[in-house]
C-alpha cells in the first residue's frame, strides 16, 4: 500500500484537480481518497465562502461519498475520477489529531490513499509528499511552509516558478524536481509517471 499526500500554499490553486486527476490517471492504483478540512478558520467547508457557521457540537466528522451523491464537492469528485472510496474528514483548527485513529483505521482497510491535506504530515510519514504553487498566489498557509522541505516534488501552475512569498526560503525548493501544469488538467505525464513509480515502490 501507497500513500500519497498532495498539499499546497493556498486555496483555490488546483490541488483538487491534481489529486482527481491522479486517480483518473493511474485506475490500478485502486484508490481510496481523503478529503482533510479544518474547520474554525472563517470560511464555511462547504465552498469556501467567508462564514462563521461552524459550531462546537462535534470535533470530528467522516463522510463517505456515495455514487449517487453530489459530483461538485471535491471528495465527489474524487469518486467521480474512479476512486474506490472518497471520504470527507473535517475536524476544528487545531484538533486534526482527533482524526487521526478514524484515518488510520480507514487507511488499513484501503489499498493505496491519496489525501488532500499539509496538515496531515504532522502525523504521518506519506511515501509520497506533493506541494501545488501557484506563484500568481500571494498567500501561503504555514501548514505548507512548515512542510515544503518534505516534499518530494513541486506542482507549478501554469507560471513560472518565481517565489515571492514572504518568509518563504528558496531554500525550501531549491533542487527539487518541478512538474509545470495547467489548468483545467493540473496534469502532465511526467508527473503521472513519477508517482506511479514512486507508488510501485512503496
Amino acid at each position: 500500500m501507497a500513500v500519497v499526500v498532495i498539499g499546497g500554499h493556498s486555496r483555490n490553486i488546483g490541488k483538487t484537480s491534481v489529486v482527481a486527476g491522479l486517480i483518473a490517471a493511474l485506475p490500478e492504483c485502486h484508490w481510496t481518497a481523503f478529503k482533510i478540512t479544518q474547520y474554525g478558520h472563517g470560511f464555511c467547508t462547504a465552498d469556501g465562502a467567508p462564514c462563521d457557521c461552524q459550531t462546537d457540537e462535534h470535533t470530528i466528522a467522516v463522510t463517505a461519498e456515495r455514487p449517487d451523491g453530489d459530483a461538485s464537492t471535491d471528495s465527489g469528485r474524487y469518486l467521480r475520477a474512479g476512486a474506490q472510496r472518497s471520504l470527507w474528514v473535517r475536524t476544528r483548527i487545531g484538533m486534526l489529531a482527533t482524526a487521526m485513529p478514524r484515518i488510520r483505521k480507514e487507511l488499513a482497510v484501503s489499498g493505496n490513499a491519496i489525501l488532500e491535506s499539509n496538515s496531515i504530515l504532522q502525523f504521518m510519514k506519506p511515501d509520497v509528499y506533493l506541494s501545488v504553487l501557484d506563484a500568481a498566489t500571494a498567500d501561503f498557509k504555514e501548514s505548507a511552509r512548515l512542510f515544503l522541505d518534505r516534499a518530494d516534488a513541486l506542482i507549478t501552475v501554469e507560471r513560472p516558478l518565481e517565489p515571492h512569498w514572504k518568509g518563504v526560503s528558496a531554500k525550501l525548493i531549491k533542487g527539487k524536481p518541478l512538474f509545470k501544469v495547467q489548468a483545467p488538467t493540473y496534469l502532465s505525464p511526467e508527473l503521472i509517471a513519477f508517482v506511479r513509480e514512486r507508488v510501485a515502490a512503496a
